[in-house]
Order: structure tokens, then C-alpha cells, then sequence
């Protein structure tokens, strides 16, 4: 059994973010399933938002295009909160070491992309996330109160439920099991506070930029202890992933390559953007996705293009490296070819609910970064606030959990992991089996458009697995796999409930049995176990 003051589940942004600052006040212990760096933060592309330059931008554009993006769904006060308080958060990161690009002057080059309406983008070439992870784990490598442990799955956070108490109200978090995923065993982590800082949950999709490691279990693990997650019908699928079949995960293309003059086109060549919306291929995310998804169904295609050839080939090479190689790998030179792309699953906008300290439901748990519903993103995120409202919410979660850490005990009646009567696995191939069916059926039914009958259906065979998975769980000793397949069925199934809770269509949600807004104040979709 291990002891740590504040337990962190997740290496990103998030993670890393408050664990520098909660080093200051006690032991932190750092789990994450992989290698320390294999996060969603290191795939985000474009970059981080932030008013860096108040004679061209303000606080007030930047609260504004969140809100518009977010279609009446965000919470304006932690809008005002992410976008006053994120110029000190991003200095930090460039304190932290972290490197973005700047011209010859000196001066930082900012860019744009789509729903903004001035140039506030910081990034690091086409790899922003990538620069921002190194930073910050040099930091903490270096910190002798912080410790790593890789290759570690949190399978369950522990709560009275596990010390046979009556069940009430009031929940407390008293660490997590986690799987040593070298070793096979569940060690029991007791902690006075824990981060659930655990990414999103891509991979209920058959097509994805979501690395392998975003199975939505975080966000599962609270909900299986009765914490409140709302707004799960809020996937934001990324408009430009490339065409490639085949390759797992979608390779994607950053939304600054629209933001640096980018075109959408179809087979023939012909820009379609303005036929949905007036401001083209730099409409917000949600807006173009379906325009493409209209657009390839009108077509018959597969795929649209997105068209940079009309730019210098230098701008291409010195903002787009990794693209431009990645695409020349498969013998597309961006520079002279239009790029084919689709939709795939991106970014999850709704997730464990939470106040604006990072606070859940339960007591000594927060969540910070995708996992959470902090009500920053409402109905559909604003491309690169996803890091920022990351950095923001590390920093105000270290603050409170720091603070109250003198008034949390641990719990010693916490009883070891119970695998008794469970037997090792020989049929790995029925999970592998399972998470196939139902990342294809996601995709089919509760996809960017969605109707009545098509969510009914994928709820009706996603019962059916979960009936399978859990029967297998019980039987059978622990395997990352397993636990993985458990918390995307789980996950699939609040987005589903979500979707039909929702009797109208708004941001990411469409659906084509209500196609227009409900009128008065919107509702959040808060779902809970409890």
C-alpha cells in the first residue's frame, strides 16, 4: 500500500500543470498507463489561445468568439475566468521552458483558426502540444517531490462503497486501485487528494486523432462511483483528418492550415464552404464538419480536400514541417497537392462536471483537462482552448488542494484489491472483438448526425456488450484491455443517453428528428450513477 498527499492520473497538461505547483506544499505521485509523455497533450497540433497582444486583441473578442462557439451552452463565468487568467498561465509555460514561434523581430507569431476573430494562436510549429509536454516534463523529472510511476492503470477510485459502508450522499475519494501493468497485481494508492486528469475518450470511434490511450477512463471511474458527468453528447469530431484508410489513429490536420488560408474543396474543385456559412472554411469547427459530412454524401466521396497549394511553398515548410512530411510520406507534396480529408472523432466537450476549482461531486477528487466539464467549451469547443483551459484549472485546482491538504487524513480501513475466484484470460480476442463492434457502431449511428432510431439501435447492442464485457470481468483476473473495453462501453452509453435527452440540435449535438434550438435558457445534460 502505498501514501502520497496528491495523487495525479494522467501525465498531460493537466497533470503535469498542477503537479509542479502541489510539489510545492507535499509528495506528489504521478500514474499514467504508458510512457509519461504518451498523452493527448503531446498530439494537439495548432496551438494555445490566449490574448498576447491587447493593441489588436481583448479579453472581451476572445470571451466572445468562446461563447459564440460554444452555442449558449458555456458558463460565461469560467469563460471570463480561462480568458482573464491565461496570459499568466501560458508565461508560466514559457518559464517552464516551453518554446513557441516568433518572427525576426522578436515578436511571438500568433495565427488564427476557425471561430476567431483575431490572430491569438501561440504554437510551436505543427506541434505545439509535443513542445509543451517536453517543457513540462523536464520540470518534473527534475522536481525530487514529484514521482512517476509508468505502465500503472487505475482501475477503480476507492470510496466507501469499498469499505462496505452504507451508501449516503456524501462520497469521498480515498485513493485508487491500479494495476502494475508489468507486474499483473492491483496495488491499493491512498491519497488525500487526487487529480483525474486522464484525457478523453476518442476511441469510442472507429476514426479518431486520439491516441490509443483515450478510452474516456477517468471520466468512467467517476461515473462508476457516482460522480455527476454531463454534456457527453457534445463530441467534437475534427473536420480535417487525413484520408488515409487504413491508418489508426487519424492523422490530423491542424485547423492553423485553414487559419493560414486553407481551403476546403470538393472532387471538383470547388470551394463549398460559403454555400453553409458565411465565413467559409474558418466557420467553427462543429459547422464544418457537417458541411463536409453534407458534402460527402452529396458527392458519394469519402473524403473533400483541403487546399494550401496557393500558399508560399516557405510558409508551408516552416509552419506545417510534420504535415508536409507526413503527407509526402504518402506521396501528397501539400505545396502542389490538394490533401484529402474526413472528420474523426476529436475532442470531447462534456465530461465529469465540475465547479471553477476543479472540484467534482466527491469529496478530495477533482478533474481537470478533457476528462472534465469545467463549462468552459458549452456545445462545441474553440479551436486551442482546450490547452489553456487546462493550464488555467492545474493552476486553480493546486490552490485549493494545497490549501486544504492540512485538514485531509488518509484512510487506513482501505481494504486491498479482491481478485478472488478470477482466473487468467486465454480469449483476449473477445475484447478485442468487442471494442471493434463497438467503435464501428458509434460511428455508424451516434456519429456527427444522429437520429431517434439510429440511437436506440447502438444503445440496444451496446447493452448487449456490456451484458459480455461484465460477465468477463468478473471471471476473469485484470488486463488493461479489458478494463479499457468496460470504460468506453460505459462511456458510449452516456454519450447515447445524453443524445436523447437532448430534444434539439445545438453545437456538436444534430440530430434530424429536431433539427432547430430549443427556445429559452439551455439545458446541460447532467447524468449520474448516484
Amino acid at each position: 500500500m502505498r501514501k502520497v498527499d496528491f495523487l495525479v492520473i494522467g501525465s498531460g497538461i493537466a497533470g503535469l500543470s498542477f503537479a509542479l505547483k502541489a510539489s510545492k506544499k507535499g509528495k506528489v505521485l504521478i500514474l499514467t498507463k504508458v510512457n509519461a509523455d504518451e498523452t493527448n497533450t503531446k498530439y494537439a497540433q495548432g496551438g494555445i489561445a490566449t490574448v498576447f497582444d491587447p493593441n489588436t486583441d481583448s479579453f472581451e473578442k476572445h470571451i466572445s468568439d468562446t461563447l459564440i462557439a460554444g452555442d449558449g451552452l458555456c458558463d460565461k463565468k469560467i469563460v471570463e475566468i480561462v480568458v482573464t487568467e491565461g496570459p499568466d498561465r501560458i508565461n508560466e509555460l514559457i518559464e517552464y521552458g516551453a518554446n513557441f514561434d516568433k518572427e525576426d523581430s522578436g515578436e511571438y507569431n500568433l495565427t488564427r483558426e476557425g471561430g476567431h476573430s483575431e490572430k491569438r494562436i501561440l504554437h510551436y510549429k505543427d506541434i505545439t502540444g509535443w513542445e509543451i509536454e517536453r517543457a513540462l516534463l523536464e520540470q518534473v523529472k527534475a522536481n525530487p517531490n514529484i514521482e512517476i510511476l509508468t505502465h500503472f492503470f487505475a482501475v477503480e477510485i476507492i470510496t466507501q462503497h469499498h469499505l462496505g459502508e452504507p451508501k449516503d450522499d456524501h462520497i469521498e475519494c480515498f485513493g485508487v486501485y491500479a494495476l502494475n501493468v508489468n507486474s499483473g497485481g492491483v496495488e491499493t494508492i491512498l491519497a488525500k487528494n487526487t487529480l483525474m486528469a486522464t484525457g478523453g475518450a476518442g476511441h469510442i470511434y472507429a476514426a479518431t486523432t486520439n491516441p490509443v490511450i483515450a478510452t474516456g477512463d477517468g471520466i468512467a471511474m467517476v461515473y462508476r462511483a457516482g460522480g455527476k458527468v454531463r454534456d457527453m453528447e457534445m463530441m467534437q469530431f475534427h473536420p480535417t483528418s487525413l484520408h488515409n484508410p487504413g491508418s489508426f489513429p487519424s492523422f490530423l490536420i491542424t485547423e492553423a492550415v485553414r487559419g493560414e488560408g486553407g481551403v476546403l474543396r470538393n472532387k471538383s474543385g470547388k470551394e463549398f464552404m460559403y454555400e453553409y456559412d458565411e465565413r467559409g472554411s474558418l466557420a467553427p469547427r462543429d459547422i464544418v464538419a457537417r458541411s463536409i459530412d453534407a458534402e460527402m454524401k452529396k458527392t458519394g466521396e469519402e473524403f473533400v480536400y483541403l487546399d494550401i497549394t496557393h500558399k508560399p511553398k516557405e510558409l508551408i515548410l516552416e509552419h506545417f514541417p510534420n504535415i508536409y512530411e507526413k503527407c509526402l510520406s504518402l506521396g501528397i507534396d501539400i505545396s502542389k497537392n490538394m490533401i484529402p480529408v474526413t472528420p474523426a472523432a476529436h475532442y470531447l466537450c462534456g465530461g465529469i462536471m465540475v465547479d471553477e476549482n476543479g472540484r467534482t461531486n466527491i469529496s478530495n477528487l477533482f478533474a481537470c483537462g478533457e476528462c472534465s466539464s469545467t463549462g468552459l467549451h458549452g456545445a462545441n469547443r474553440l479551436a486551442s482552448n482546450s490547452l489553456l483551459e487546462a493550464a488555467v484549472f492545474g493552476h486553480r485546482i493546486s490552490q485549493v488542494a494545497v490549501n486544504e491538504l492540512d485538514n485531509v487524513a488518509f484512510n487506513e480501513k482501505v481494504p486491498d484489491w479482491n481478485e478472488f475466484g478470477t482466473v487468467q484470460s486465454n480469449e483476449e480476442i473477445l475484447v478485442t472483438h468487442n471494442t471493434r463492434e463497438l467503435q464501428r457502431m458509434m460511428s455508424d449511428y451516434v456519429g456527427i448526425v444522429r437520429t431517434d432510431f439510429r440511437l436506440e439501435r447502438a444503445l440496444t447492442r451496446l447493452n448487449m456488450l456490456k451484458e459480455e464485457t461484465e460477465e468477463f470481468y468478473r471471471k476473469t483476473k485484470l488486463s488493461v484491455k479489458l478494463c479499457e473495453l468496460r470504460n468506453l462501453i460505459l462511456c458510449a452509453q452516456m454519450v447515447i443517453h445524453s443524445a436523447q435527452k437532448r430534444k434539439e440540435s445545438r453545437g456538436l449535438h444534430y440530430n434530424t428528428d429536431y433539427p432547430y434550438k430549443l427556445g429559452g435558457e439551455p439545458q446541460n445534460m447532467v447524468i449520474s450513477r448516484a
